[in-house]
């Protein structure tokens, strides 16, 4: 086999025939596109499209003089008789055994003239036994030779060619290397077609897995097309004309993508999908963007196929490979198994007992060994799906089945997710059905608003398997003591089922949750716990993220509201697995250490008695102290070393460190409390992920901005600061960073560069450099965030709390820092969360004016400003 690379431009010798081809070539796609767009068909586009790249290749062919020396064949899609826009050329360049070298060097200089009229060729140049050869190892190329259609040349080669390959291919052998190379694909774009910005070829439920079944039933000798199919008797003519109807919607988003971006492209990325929706004649409503419902009807779509999908690669299965006849094993009066699979024991089943719509999923949860249901079966299901109706979910029969495939101890989240396939979910729970397929434009979400649903009880059901108690050990334990803790599975089926309702969708999926429970039976307090988990599932990360857990105040407020260790329990796990299912990249160890130590916190505070008060947070915090001195002790320091640091350390002090890191910032300045050079101690950090950094030194106006400004330059990302003044005058200042490329393998060596460099940026008499032009990222840009800011003073009015709100990028605190330095604001704490693209720091500060209206205002506006830059 010869490959050939497209040579350098040769315009210059490009001869008159050629330029008049690709003056032709050129026209003739500038009127197809132009009658597409005008509201031509898609179908219609694609083969006037392959016709007018047929007719210019063998126009250049004849031109080549190569006659019947060699033959031209059409391959891949274009083999098909489907070109999309920007696609490339598949072509076969055919030689016999005996080819000439003059016959070789025609086709190089073929190759080369591809290009110079405008032919982008994916191209081979073999033989046939190379052909056979290659096909036998490859089945990507084997799929290619059975669509392999003639151009020019010798169409006695070509012949050869096609009885060649349908007698080197074996069905079976073909069937079950597709099947796998399905599932592999699936498996890369993570087996869901509901990413926010999905392959419209490749994905689950795109145009390749309808694809994948026409090679399949051709190899099989089925038929090429979805009406023979439907009277081989492998699907029904309904089907094959849903099928149909499934294909001409993804062809036409396809096209349609490659001449909006004017290039091959294939994902539905968000730079294009407001225009999509607009060609398609979406319009944006109150609640809903136009590229939403475009992104609705797509995933429905999917949906579609993929069951089809499923009953087709069943049925051409059960023709490939009859194998012996077997004996059903009964299960009851209404299913049996065959071949490890559920079948319905009559076809009508699921019409005259409604109730078997939820048992069948339920015996799935029972007998591990099934690996689903025949494709008789879930036509029946599909066919009946609308039997779930307002009088099917009042029979408590029904009910109590739903209830026990979510106490279930296996196949929950299994169940759950085929229930959603096969459209049973979204009719016993309708609010379900408005949000199946609903995107998620906050930019943290990576998942519609369905999938990410059943993420989080996955994400809970995860925390009571034994195999996976290693990932959140805290969470295992709590939930194994957890009575009923399938109420948190109601929790999380509701938490976010509201959504684009407008308003608050935890307040209405709180009177969702609500009547579901009670329509259940659920008794007052667990229909109580489930109401109180919907409407607080996001209370529980915003006060970790957010506030001052140092402040006792803060944990007292959060007691107030939770108000009993089971619900604080509860809650914590679904917020654990709620931020855990947005997105592989929002949840990192810090957060669950924040979270972490609320929880304690508040449990501590649930489980002191109401008269411990003061004496309470007293005990708090000299246990806190006498935790350090034990550590000091460790490290061989005296009983009195940590006296003349801990003078100048106020009560807040304790009260925003753990003990952990109150011994580790003693031990480095006992015996440097008085240098005057800065003090910059790094560390790897002890939960796994990220840097702790120490900063002591007299204090300066600007010091806040200057560190923020060599972190910005050292390519970290501060995500918690707690800035202290001593009695003395010194700053004693701790940060969390982490690599702003959030490679944690950038960290390697960063602690001896800090302590290095940082001294010299800290104690610099230059000018605080501009901040740096930061680019926005592209889903920022697409979905801008508008910033706010948010000034005001505390509960105890001694300190201003300001919230910011900005679309994440680089130097973005650097840039509040120093509007905060040029307006005399001291900032005490620092809470910076990232969610995504998303930025919402809060910081704790005083100083300046703050108790000027007009001081406020203008802060206010200075930040908004620079926000918007």
């Amino acid at each position: 086999m010869q490959e050939i690379a497209p040579p350098p431009s040769v315009a210059a010798s490009r001869t008159a025939p050629q330029g008049s081809l690709r003056q032709r070539l050129a026209g003739g796609r500038a009127a197809l596109f132009a009658r597409f767009a005008a509201g031509g068909n898609a179908s219609s586009l694609l083969s006037r499209h392959c016709r007018l790249v047929d007719t210019t290749l063998a126009d250049m062919w004849r031109e080549t003089g190569l006659g019947n020396a060699a033959t031209l064949v059409a391959v891949g899609g274009y083999g098909r008789g489907e070109l999309y826009p920007h696609s490339d050329v598949d072509v076969l360049l055919l030689l016999p055994d005996n080819a000439s070298a003059a016959t070789k060097a025609r086709l190089e200089a073929l190759v080369g003239q591809f290009w110079d009229v405008g032919i982008e060729a994916g191209h081979s140049i073999r033989t046939l036994d190379e052909c056979f050869a290659l096909a036998g190892r490859d089945v990507t190329v084997q799929t290619t030779l059975i669509e392999a259609r003639y151009l020019a040349g010798d169409r006695r080669l070509f012949r050869d060619l096609e009885a060649g390959t349908r007698h080197h291919l074996d069905p079976r052998a073909f069937y079950t290397a597709k099947r796998l190379e399905l599932e592999q694909r699936h498996t890369k774009h993570q087996d869901t077609p509901y990413s926010l910005e999905p392959n419209c070829k490749e994905s689950p439920g795109g145009l390749r897995d309808l694809q994948v079944i026409l090679w399949i039933a051709r190899a099989a000798g089925l038929g090429t097309r979805w009406r023979e199919l439907a009277a081989r008797g492998v699907i029904t003519r309904s089907e094959a004309a849903m099928l149909a109807k499934r294909e001409r919607l993804l062809k036409t988003i396809r096209v349609r993508l490659h001449l909006l971006a004017r290039r091959r492209e294939d994902r539905l990325l968000f730079d294009h999908q407001t225009e999509l929706a607009h060609a398609f004649g979406f319009k944006a409503t109150a609640t809903r963007r136009a590229s939403e419902q475009l992104m609705q009807r797509y995933y429905i779509n999917c949906r579609w196929i993929i069951q089809l999908n499923t009953i087709l690669m069943q049925n051409i299965a059960a023709q490939l490979f009859p194998g012996a006849a077997f004996e059903a094993r009964p299960l009851n009066e209404r299913f049996h198994v065959e071949r490890d699979l559920l079948a319905a024991s009559d076809p009508a089943v699921f019409e005259t007992h409604p109730s078997a719509l939820l048992e069948c999923f339920r015996l799935l949860q029972e007998h591990a060994d099934l690996k689903g249901m025949t494709a008789p079966t879930l036509r029946a299901l599909w066919r009946s799906r609308n039997n779930m109706d307002a009088a099917f979910r009042r029979d408590a029969a029904n009910q109590a089945t739903f209830l026990a495939i979510l106490q279930s101890p296996r196949g929950l989240v299994h169940e759950l997710r085929r229930m959603n396939q096969w459209g049973i979910l979204g009719r016993y729970i309708p609010a379900f059905k408005r949000i199946i397929g609903q995107m998620q434009h906050d930019l943290f979400h990576v998942y519609t608003v369905d999938q990410h649903i059943l993420m989080v009880v996955r994400n809970v059901r995860r925390f009571t398997m034994l195999e996976f108690a290693h990932e959140y050990p805290l969470c295992s334990r709590l939930i194994a003591n957890f009575e009923r803790h399938w109420l948190i599975y109601i929790a999380a089926l509701f938490h976010d089922i509201a959504k684009g309702r407008g308003g608050d969708h935890s307040q209405l999926g709180k009177l969702d949750a609500r009547a579901f429970c009670r329509a259940h039976r659920l008794t007052r307090e667990d229909t109580g716990l489930v109401e109180f988990l919907v409407e607080h599932h996001l209370t529980m990360s915003s006060v970790a993220q957010k506030q001052d857990l140092g402040d006792p105040q803060t944990i007292r407020r959060f007691a107030q509201v939770v108000g009993n260790e089971r619900r604080l329990i509860a809650l914590y796990l679904l917020t654990v697995a709620d931020i855990r299912g947005t997105s592989p990249k929002v949840w990192n160890a810090w957060k669950g250490k924040l979270l972490e130590d609320l929880f304690r916190a508040t449990r501590r505070v649930l489980s002191a008695s109401p008269a411990d008060g003061r004496a309470g947070l007293d005990a708090d915090l000299q246990e806190k102290q006498a935790e350090a001195l034990r550590t000091l002790k460790l490290y061989g320091f005296s009983e009195r070393a940590h006296e003349a640091l801990w003078r100048e350390l106020d009560v807040a002090y304790f009260m925003r460190h753990d003990a952990r890191e109150i011994a580790w910032q003693t031990r480095t300045l006992v015996a440097r409390m008085e240098s005057p050079d800065p003090v910059v101690k790094a560390r790897h950090s002890p939960i796994g992920e990220g840097m702790e950094v120490m900063v002591w030194m007299r204090d300066r106006a600007d010091l806040f901005a200057r560190i923020c400004g060599y972190f910005d330059r050292a390519g970290l990302s501060i995500v918690e600061a707690k800035v202290h003044t001593t009695r003395n005058g010194y700053a004693l200042d701790s940060f969390v960073v982490m690599e702003a490329s959030g490679d944690p393998g950038g960290e390697h060596g960063r602690a001896e560069q800090i302590e290095r460099e940082m001294p010299a940026a800290l104690t610099s008499v230059a000018p605080l450099r501009p901040p740096g032009t930061a680019r926005l990222s592209r889903l920022s840009r697409h979905f801008a965030i508008e910033p706010a800011v948010n000034l005001r003073p505390d509960e105890r009015g001694q300190r201003h709390i300001l919230a910011v709100t900005a679309g994440d990028r680089p130097g973005l605190l650097y840039r509040i820092a120093l509007v905060l330095g040029r307006h005399g604001v001291n900032l005490q704490t620092a809470k910076i969360t990232t969610l995504g693209e998303r930025a919402e720091d809060v910081f704790l500060i005083d100083g300046g004016e703050l108790a000027s209206a007009r001081a406020v205002l203008a802060l206010e506006t200075d930040l908004l400003e620079t926000l918007r830059q």
